[in-house]
């Protein structure tokens, strides 16, 4: 407590004017100086004890401090009268519960960033690696046809992990807040058009029916850049999972709460464990046998999301994946 400056200018002013009223004092009457040593211990003592008391609490605070710089699980909750010292307590405790929780926010974030770079890692390295093999056998010179069917095989590797890298800079563009998502208003029969058009000619190689219904007159609000990729994610998927001569339908429905847009597929469907992490990222399905790398799917979400719309997956009860899109009136 005397290591303040404070305290020990105060100590000493107050035990100079002690001395110089209790000198007055004496030189009036014995009895008035006696008196003003007496009414001076005894304040000294009094502010003495009050000041110590208000240190020791000071210490706990100082000592709560020094807990949440070490990273300690220790909070301590003072009991102390209502005061300053009591609500500077409750402030200090509100800024601690804060800051661990800010702590704990990018502990999250710092692992799923790591969980995320090895996935990534893993993704790029499978076609990599396909693709250093492929090199390996143009060494040896291979005849004129196997060497052709090699670079094609080497430039559809490269397409995918072109097709890979830009999508996750489109995730991550969209997670840093960099991409603002504009708001017009959209016909949704322009937006499945935009959507459709670049898969036209593989629907078209792979013999798939596309189908829509109801979308003239729908109208909705969102970005006419961003919502038509998202939905195109969706009828790849469809397309991959209906294979050669399969079906897809979209049914656009309008309502007074919302507008609907639902793409279905006559495939095998989802599997029953593989439905409630459809739209994680990297997530490719427990059987393993997915081609994709769980990135298209993500995307859609976090587009759609963004837009104000949510999207939903289930089977069909007559069988196939069916994905279901709500953007608010």
């Amino acid at each position: 407590m005397f290591r303040n400056k404070e305290i020990r200018r105060f100590g000493f002013s107050f035990a100079g004017i002690t001395l110089l009223a209790a000198l007055a004092g004496f030189a009036l009457q014995r009895q008035a100086g006696i008196l003003i040593l007496c009414a001076a211990a005894a304040y000294g003592a009094a502010f003495f004890l009050f000041t110590r008391a208000r240190y020791r609490s000071i210490a706990k605070i100082s000592e709560q401090i020094d807990l949440v710089l070490h990273d300690a699980d220790v909070l301590y909750i003072s009991e102390a009268d209502e005061g300053e010292l009591s609500i500077l307590q409750t402030e200090i405790t509100k800024m601690t519960l804060r800051i661990r929780e800010q702590n704990d926010a990018l502990k999250s974030e710092k692992k799923l960033l790591a969980d995320s770079l090895a996935d990534i890692a893993h993704q790029l390295r499978t076609p990599l690696t396909s693709a250093t093999l492929i090199c390996s056998l143009l060494k040896d010179k291979p005849a004129e046809a196997e060497r052709r069917a090699l670079l094609r095989e080497m430039k559809a590797l490269f397409l995918q992990m072109d097709w890979l890298i830009t999508a996750l800079l489109k995730l991550s563009r969209l997670d840093a807040g960099i991409v603002v998502l504009k708001r017009q208003q959209l016909e949704v029969s322009g937006l499945i058009e935009a959507a459709v058009k670049p898969l036209l000619i593989p629907m078209e190689l792979h013999d798939v029916t596309l189908e829509t219904e109801g979308a003239e007159g729908i109208k909705i609000w969102g970005d006419s850049e961003w919502l038509p990729e998202a939905i195109r994610n969706i009828v790849k998927n469809c397309m991959e999972s209906a294979g050669d001569g399969g079906t897809i339908r979209i049914i656009c429905e309008d309502t007074p709460l919302y507008a609907r847009i639902t793409i279905r597929d006559n495939g095998p469907g989802f599997a029953k464990e593989d439905l409630p992490h459809l739209f994680d990222r990297f997530y490719r399905g427990k059987g393993g046998e997915t081609s994709g790398y769980g990135i298209g799917l993500a995307l859609c979400r976090t587009v759609i999301a963004r837009q104000g719309g949510t999207i939903t997956a289930k089977n069909h009860p007559k069988g196939g994946a069916m994905f279901l899109i709500r953007f608010p009136k």
